[in-house]
């Protein structure tokens, strides 16, 4: 059995092949997304899925392959790489007698580690109440009593329609307060943009390098690690650029495939300062097989944010570890579509700075170049 640290929480990773070709990359994946919840893996479960179970997601084989792992590992978590049904849920832990969680789950509990500013929080907050609300479903027997409640609820009203009432009020609670912080933000970057800076969005998928590469652009602090998500709340910082002025950077959350949509919807007001942005810095890490991949994925949630459209500039990172060298492409038209660097040394920064100034010279002669209002 493998070492290890007392008090470690153990899971055992359960991931179905469904012939998308891509397997290995999702156990990966799901692997980091466990150890960065702080849970020790003690063994993946995997193999080929011609059906989905509707009680209990896999087959009789494989559910007794998934048990005698847990019970071998003493294992007290199973995570499902896969979005599970509440019934599941339920059938799952019956029969293995444990934890079991599915991949939304998960990835809500990382974020609710990770949220460090009161905006953040809520956020998470919401998404995790709004994801537990399709979980009060029957077949929670132990909320079907009829408990007459004083003080909290109707004549009659059972305690699933009481728990559903009170979470429906909390997450409107929830909502307000996030409404009422975005007219804040709102006006902060009115504030903050007045004179036409050039906006500028770090974008990526998670883990690609976007706050190390923020903090070596803006000498900033923004917290680094080598794990999923170390970033949720969106910081933005001055950038002086000798040749064009002052550029407004933003660091954002990374992004992931099937990024849960309680999530997506729940950082709207953290993802507006990417939709609002005149250029999008799409980080991306050019040593991972998966790279063209991830860059999809990517486009899939800034499509779903509004944020398609938005000119981008692919930042190629970690060039410390691909060995190639620093460098700027152009496309047929002249424009700068690529920057090769390395955020972690430094090499190619020049180059990233040489971009930027060349884009925010761009749009200010665009502004200047625009008729007064008024005139047709």
């Amino acid at each position: 059995m493998p070492d290890f640290p007392d008090g470690t929480e153990r899971a055992v990773i359960v991931q179905q092949d469904f012939g998308s070709g891509d397997a290995q990359e999702a156990v990966e994946e799901i692997r980091l997304l466990v150890e960065s919840a702080g849970v020790s893996v003690s063994s993946i479960v995997r193999g080929p899925g011609r059906f989905i179970d509707p009680a209990t997601f896999v087959g009789k084989g494989r559910l007794q392959m998934i048990a005698a792992e847990v019970s071998a590992f003493e294992a007290t978590l199973v995570v499902f790489n896969h979005e599970l049904s509440p019934a599941q849920e339920r059938n799952l832990e019956k029969a293995l007698q444990c934890r079991v969680i599915d991949r939304t789950t998960l990835i809500l509990d990382i974020f609710a580690q990770r949220a460090q500013s009161s905006e953040g929080k809520l956020q998470v907050e919401l998404a995790q109440l709004e994801h537990l609300s399709t979980r009060l479903v029957r077949g929670w027997t132990h909320l079907e009593r009829q408990k007459g409640g004083i003080g909290l609820r109707g004549p009659g009203e059972t305690q699933l329609e009481t728990d559903r009432r009170l979470l429906g009020k909390r997450v409107k609670l929830l909502k307000e307060r996030l409404v009422r912080l975005e007219r804040q933000r709102v006006v902060q970057r009115r504030a903050r943009l007045r004179g036409g800076a050039l906006n500028v969005s770090l974008v990526g998928y998670t883990n690609a390098g976007k706050s190390t590469l923020f903090n070596q652009l803006t000498h900033a602090d923004a917290y680094v690690a080598d794990q999923l998500f170390a970033t949720l709340d969106t910081t933005s910082r001055k950038l002086w650029l000798s040749d064009a002025g002052n550029v407004v950077v933003s660091d954002t959350v990374g992004f992931i495939r099937n990024l849960p949509h309680t999530l997506v919807a729940a950082f709207h007001s953290t993802l507006e300062s990417v939709s609002r942005a005149d250029l999008l810095l799409h980080v991306v890490d050019s040593t991972s097989g998966m790279r063209d991949f991830q860059i999809a994925e990517v486009e899939k949630v800034l499509n779903e944010i509004g944020a398609g459209e938005i000119r981008q500039l692919i930042v190629l990172n970690k060039l410390d570890l691909s060995g190639l060298p620093p460098a700027l492409e152009r496309d047929e038209y002249g424009r700068i579509r690529r920057v090769r660097v390395s955020a972690r040394s430094g090499e190619g920064i020049p180059l990233l700075r040489e971009a930027l100034s060349e884009i925010a010279i761009e749009k200010r002669q665009n502004l200047d170049d625009r008729p007064p209002a008024g005139i047709f």
